[in-house]
């Protein structure tokens, strides 16, 4: 057991002071083993006061450390009122949290990080000794047993969100995670459909039970979730405008309607002629369907269902586009990718960025902006026909017009 030395004084080495300190204060004293000893009592995160000790080799030392604690508590600086391990936090901030406060979704790609990934990891660790040399050793370690630049960015990205409400909880005084430094993603180029190869998809899907999705899609930019969440509520064919309010998404296995993500996802669209002549084609449709299922009907009130009224799969949707796609010969894209295909045909068109963020949801202009300074295959040979009039008198001969 350690014991205090009689002749140690609590102040440091060249000074004299008495024995006797005032409550509170904190002492310093050397153990039987030489090494000394700061102790106080310190504000701890749950609001108490705890005892805590720091060690030093010098009572120099050990008295500079008694300050610090002191200076820290006094400034509202929270030691952690018990010594967290890293997965046993992540579990509380999972089911605490995290839960609590974001989508389903979201909580689903979080609880698989920390399941699969950091626990496994770096779990053994104590919360407040995580440094940024053990965590960047586990990522890179990930990276280079195969796992993907993008998987790693969601386990440092989900680790650091734990991190930052470990902050605000005053368990820790620094996200480590955040100074991590990781190869920048560099997702495959873009190359969204022109307004040929939209029209010529188009054409083919006509006869299609879902032609009218791949319409919204197209003209709006509509995300899958809001175009198969649409309800006939949400259709006013009088005044001809179309709100996107909710989406459809898959919860604990199961499809449900919730709300779209963001206030800027809430949003009126004018329905155009092409639009509103879809619609009214889908209504005709589930009204045959409805007749035909009977009682197997299932009145969930989407523009968008199965045959029985179901709200449609989102991943039976994709398929089904990529099965059009392939059959009309199309240049193969993502379902997804209709949205950026819409983005940039408004761009092109002319839609000031402001009018196009409002269109596509976006909750912030720079997302659109990114859009719209992304240069493309056709409006390179635009401005380089230009500039060869400009020099040339004429336009290059192989200069595409406008799509």
């Amino acid at each position: 057991m350690a014991t205090r030395n009689p002749a140690s004084r609590d102040e440091p080495e060249g000074r004299k002071g008495k024995r006797d300190r005032a409550n509170g204060e904190g002492t310093v004293y050397q153990r039987n083993d030489g090494r000394w000893v700061a102790e106080a009592y310190v504000l701890a995160s749950d609001g108490s006061l705890k005892r805590v000790q720091r060690y030093a080799r010098t009572r120099k030392a050990a008295y500079d450390r008694l300050t610090a604690l002191q200076e820290n508590s006094n400034r509202n600086i929270a030691v952690p009122n018990r010594p967290w391990k890293l997965g046993e936090y992540l579990d509380y901030w999972l089911e605490h949290v995290a839960k609590p406060s974001v989508r389903a979704t979201t909580y689903a790609k979080y609880e698989q990080m920390v399941r699969l990934y950091l626990k496994p990891e770096l779990g053994s660790q104590r919360l407040d000794r995580l440094r940024v040399a053990t965590i960047q050793t586990c990522l890179n370690g990930r990276l280079k047993g195969g796992d993907s630049i993008a998987k790693v960015h969601a386990m440092r990205t989900t680790l650091s969100s734990a991190l930052t409400r470990a902050m605000r909880e005053e368990l820790i005084t620094v996200n480590p995670a955040r100074l991590v430094t990781l190869p920048a993603e560099s997702p495959e180029r873009l190359r969204p459909w022109n307004a040929e190869e939209g029209r010529r998809f188009l054409d083919h899907a006509r006869s299609h039970h879902l032609y009218p999705v791949f319409v919204l899609m197209l003209i709006y930019g509509l995300r899958r979730g809001e175009v198969l969440g649409l309800s006939w509520e949400d259709v006013d064919l009088e005044q001809d405008v179309m709100s996107i309010r909710r989406q459809v998404q898959r919860v604990d296995g199961s499809l449900e309607l919730v709300e779209v993500k963001t206030r800027a996802g809430r949003r009126s669209l004018p329905l155009l002629s092409w639009a509103r002549d879809a619609l009214t084609d889908q209504a005709q449709w589930q009204t045959r369907k409805r007749r035909t299922a009977g009682e197997a009907w299932v009145d969930t009130g989407l523009v968008f269902t199965t045959r029985t009224g179901r709200a449609i799969q989102p991943r039976n949707l994709s398929r089904s586009f990529e099965r059009l796609s392939a059959s009309a010969g199309m240049r193969p894209i993502r379902l997804h990718d209709l949205r950026h295909s819409a983005a940039s045909l408004l761009k092109r068109s002319g839609v000031a960025p402001r009018d196009a963020m409002e269109i596509l949801g976006h909750s912030r202009i720079s997302v659109t902006m990114e859009i719209y300074t992304h240069s493309d295959e056709e409006t390179q040979r635009e401005g380089l026909g230009r500039l060869g009039g400009a020099l040339f008198g004429d336009e290059d001969e192989n200069q595409n017009g406008d799509s």
